[in-house]
């Protein structure tokens, strides 16, 4: 499994416990989480780079992790994901180019494994 596969894997045993807690509040995120990233003026795939380009900005692996997969997941281009990636170091500058390769890593591992799933 890649690193950002584990990544995701490990923040989802991990948030089981909080999870089973408080459901209400995990609901009412993933409502959020729909809601947000639902195709309008602006397409899923936009709304999952913006969420890429603030992940970078933020310094979340967990975050860089799961909108690069669901950026992959909707198409998103490697030229879309640099770009993506620039506008996030713009922004933040030193540290975001630090978070700027771990989005790049991710990129490059969920768009090789959905290119190994679209050749099978």
């Amino acid at each position: 499994m890649g690193k950002y596969k584990d990544i995701l894997k490990s923040l989802n045993a991990g948030t089981a416990g909080v999870r089973a807690q408080i459901p209400a509040v995990y609901e009412g995120f993933g409502a959020m989480y729909k809601a947000a990233y639902a195709d309008g003026a602006l397409s899923a795939r936009t709304k999952e780079l913006m969420a890429v380009g603030i992940a970078v900005h933020e310094g979340c692996d967990g975050c860089i992790a799961s909108h690069v997969r669901s950026a992959v997941r909707k198409g998103a281009t490697a030229e879309e994901m640099a770009e993506t990636i620039g506008v996030a170091i713009q922004m933040g500058g030193g540290p975001s180019s630090i978070y700027a390769s771990h989005a790049w890593d991710a990129y490059e591992e969920f768009a090789e494994a959905a290119a190994a799933r679209t050749a099978s």
